[in-house]
């Protein structure tokens, strides 16, 4: 089956502006321009991302899309392959947001425009708790990239808890995963973008 809706979340303090959004929508729309793409701004609270998110592939068909979700995005992206049953991949996943990201709560700002900020409530952390897909059997095939070198968060964490998934470890790397255009064609073929 292929990949006609592909959905890309971007992380925490991110954007659409994330360099890995770019370098994906740029592949996919001079590769496979019948693929709809979108790269919504997320807002901070999760349940208001995750409404928007639900909002913005009702009408999406289920057995021909897919998510891409980056860090904080990797978790919604979890959370929206089970909403919609379709194939996943997770880039450097955030697996335990409402732990990493208490120490965030209050005033942030944006890592693509720093003049622009935002505040991290603390019923946030609850919300991303709802959001959990731990416990669940995947509804569909996964994929993780994991950096060994992510500064951010632990690969071993990221690694346990996708058990189930085509698993792409790398050495070294970091969390932005700077290399990501190494990736792009295994993630075509794992998505069979169409």
């Amino acid at each position: 089956m292929t990949t006609t809706h592909l959905l890309y979340l971007h992380g925490f303090r991110s954007s659409p502006q994330s360099n890995k959004a770019r370098i994906l929508a740029d592949y996919v729309g001079a590769r496979h321009s019948r693929v709809r793409w979108w790269c919504p701004q997320l807002p901070p609270s999760p349940r208001e991302a995750a409404a928007l998110i639900a909002e913005g592939i009702a009408s999406w068909p289920r057995q021909t899309m897919a998510v891409v979700g980056s860090s904080l995005g990797g978790y919604y992206a979890s959370w929206v392959a089970q909403l919609a049953r379709c194939k996943s991949v997770m880039i450097n996943p955030a697996v335990n947001p409402a732990r990493d990201l208490e120490k965030y709560i209050g005033e942030q700002s944006s890592w693509h425009d720093p003049a622009e900020h935002f505040f991290f409530r603390p019923e946030y952390i609850d919300e991303l708790r709802q959001l959990d897909t731990r416990a669940m059997t995947p509804a569909a095939p996964e994929m993780v990239l994991i950096a060994q070198g992510d500064e951010v968060l632990n690969w071993n964490e990221m690694s346990e808890r996708y058990p189930h998934a085509l698993q792409l470890v790398q050495e070294g790397g970091d969390h932005a995963l700077s290399n990501f255009e190494e990736y792009l064609d295994r993630v075509d073929e794992f998505l069979a973008l169409a």
